[in-house]
């Protein structure tokens, strides 16, 4: 039981200390999870795929998933759906609550300053912080478990080249009938998904 108490403060410091959303809080989801051995980086990179794909913020997808995996990683006898509700619900709830308080309790106070220099200084402070944490994350998620888990070139390259693809797709605008047209997102994905099913399930 004590992995449980283990997740619940883990994630009430992430809670605290996450700023500038689920992609920028990767990293210290990372180091929080990963390092003390509750999950394999596989099995990370795998659950914020899946957070990425579902429905809700990433940072509460992924809170959900490791709580339900990490009790039967660390203790066999924590196995079953039971255990892993549990650990969902304590980690979800773990991770929402300090950001619930904190936003309740600052609300009021920044919108009666907003035009305080602290304030303002504070926020211009925060906000190439969020971006170093989101780029952070993305260069935790550039690993061998993503790009090449056989160990193989061919699959990094392969990995790279639908990286690539799909970034361009999404980036850059596309001529079609005589406009320049973006592909969503969603669609992006599915055609990443179905390259990948080609290419490495034969």
């Amino acid at each position: 039981m004590q992995i449980y108490w283990q997740l619940i403060w883990a994630y009430l410091k992430i809670g605290i200390f996450g700023f500038g959303g689920g992609y920028a809080m990767l990293s210290l989801v990372e180091h929080s999870v990963v390092d003390p051995g509750w999950i394999t980086e596989q099995t990370f990179t795998d659950i914020v795929a899946i957070s990425q794909m579902t429905p809700g913020p990433i940072g509460i997808n992924s809170a959900t998933y490791i709580g339900f995996v990490a009790p039967s990683h660390v203790n066999p006898e924590l196995s079953g759906i039971g255990w892993g509700l549990l650990g969902s619900m304590v980690c979800t709830l773990a991770v929402v609550l300090p950001s619930f308080f904190l936003v309740l309790y600052s609300s009021h106070f920044i919108r009666r300053h907003n035009e305080s220099g602290v304030i303002k200084a504070i926020f211009s402070g925060l906000r190439p912080v969020v971006v170093g944490l989101i780029a952070s994350a993305a260069i935790l998620l550039m690993n061998t478990a993503n790009f090449c888990p056989d160990g193989e070139t061919r699959q990094l390259v392969t990995s790279i080249i639908i990286c690539a693809a799909a970034f361009c797709l999404v980036f850059f605008s596309i001529p079609f009938r005589g406009k320049q047209v973006k592909l969503h997102p969603i669609l992006v994905i599915i055609m990443a998904g179905l390259a990948g099913y080609l290419i490495y399930a034969f």
